[in-house]
């Protein structure tokens, strides 16, 4: 069997199916990936955007698309634009509750229509001061992550609680990804070698 696609840039996605042991290759989609309106809507459409571009040209493949942005009180915290931007993101989250949603696309060999699915988690923060935030941002560890946080870096120390899955926090809902691949039956722990 042919590895799976996974439509995505992100290393943080990289990095959590592989430690899935799933095999999978890489194909960057050309998606403009702009976020407004409804978070659930918006992760599931980019997922279902990206992975759809890629199985047009593997249709006989297995193609993964994910999506994650962050969601204050309904508001969609991207990626932020610049250093500006990351320190207000966070200072929006500091001392509260915030969600992190995923939207997954799963495109089957052969198929038209794919395995969609969502997942949200909730994720509280502690009070930062300025001078944290400020110095936080000034790490570079904020750029290019939804919301201007990495879970997996130093962001974890601001972290008090989590509601739901710390994987899709970092950018794919592991236990998400395994259900639709063993629904779809796409082996688990794939060696290079077998056929």
């Amino acid at each position: 069997m042919q590895p799976i696609i996974l439509a995505s840039s992100s290393l943080r996605r990289h990095e959590l199916l592989r430690s899935m042991g799933v095999f999978f290759e890489v194909i960057v989609p050309d998606i403009n990936e702009g976020a407004s309106g409804d978070a659930r809507e918006t992760v599931i459409e980019m997922a279902q955007q990206k992975a759809w571009q890629v199985a047009q040209q593997y249709p006989e493949r297995y193609v993964l698309g994910s999506d994650t942005l962050v969601a204050l009180e309904g508001a969609i915290l991207g990626k932020p634009r610049d250093e500006k931007d990351a320190c207000s993101m966070l200072a929006m989250l500091q001392g509260r509750w915030h969600e992190v949603h995923s939207g997954v696309c799963l495109y089957l060999p052969g198929e038209k229509m794919p395995d969609v699915r969502h997942c949200v988690t909730r994720v509280h923060f502690a009070a930062l001061t300025d001078d944290e935030i400020r110095d936080y941002v000034l790490s570079g560890e904020p750029q290019g992550k939804a919301g201007a946080y990495a879970m997996q870096g130093h962001a974890g120390m601001f972290v008090t609680e989590i509601v739901g899955s710390f994987s899709n926090v970092i950018g794919l809902p592991t236990a998400i990804v395994r259900d639709m691949l063993i629904a779809n039956r796409y082996p688990l722990f794939l060696a290079k070698n077998r056929s």
